[in-house]
Formats: structure tokens, C-alpha cells, sequence
């Protein structure tokens, strides 16, 4: 079944801002996103592709947190995070607009695990 066009924008921007649940819950940067691109991808190409862009960049920030963390016994780690969950915060603003303006966004540092 095909989403509307105004629906797939959102269903789309909704894969980028459900990575904000990693604020609240842990792991909730990945689950979010993974969860709206499970149940929306059949329905639209944008939405699979733009779930799989916040899942990429997601699972990319936890490698680079899961490094920065052994860091902080020589105080850089703490510089790290700080730096590392600004990013964040900043790019899923930024994939969220272009997205409700149907512009394409691709994420720096992002390494592609889904294809």
C-alpha cells in the first residue's frame, strides 16, 4: 500500500526525529528510527531510504561513543561526548528540515551499513 506524498514526508521526517528518543531511553537513538523504518518502509522508497540515512548515522554515533568512552581516563573522552551529542542533536535538526522540504540530506561521518 502507497503513503501519500504528504505522508511519506512525514513518515520520512519521522525517521530522523525518532532518534531524539536517545535523549530519554537508552539505545532509543537506534530503536526509534528502526522501529518507524520497520513499519513504514514497504510502504514508500523515501521512507526506506531516509530510515536507512538515520540508522547509518545513528549506528556510526555509537561506534564513535563506545570509542570516545575509554577515552575520558585521559579527560579527551569527556570533550568527545559533549561534542559528539551536539553533533547529533544539530544533524537530526538539520535531516529533519530538509526532509519536510523534500530536499536530499546526506549525514557527515556516517558509515553505511544499510544499503
Amino acid at each position: 500500500m502507497a503513503i501519500e506524498p504528504k505522508q511519506e514526508k512525514t513518515a520520512a521526517m519521522l525517521c530522523h526525529l525518532a532518534a531524539l528518543s536517545g535523549y530519554f531511553f537508552p539505545f532509543g537513538g537506534i530503536i526509534g528510527p528502526l522501529v518507524v523504518w520497520l513499519l513504514k518502509k514497504d510502504g514508500s522508497a523515501l521512507v526506506d531510504a531516509e530510515g536507512k540515512k538515520s540508522l547509518n548515522f545513528q549506528i556510526s554515533l555509537l561506534i564513535y561513543t563506545l570509542v570516545s568512552i575509554p577515552l575520558c581516563f585521559i579527560l579527551i573522552g569527556f570533550v568527545l561526548l559533549a561534542a559528539l551529542a551536539f553533533f547529533d542533536l544539530i544533524m537530526i535538526v538539520v535531516a529533519c528540515v530538509k526532509t519536510s522540504n523534500g530536499e536530499q540530506f546526506q549525514y557527515p561521518l556516517a558509515i553505511t551499513f544499510l544499503k
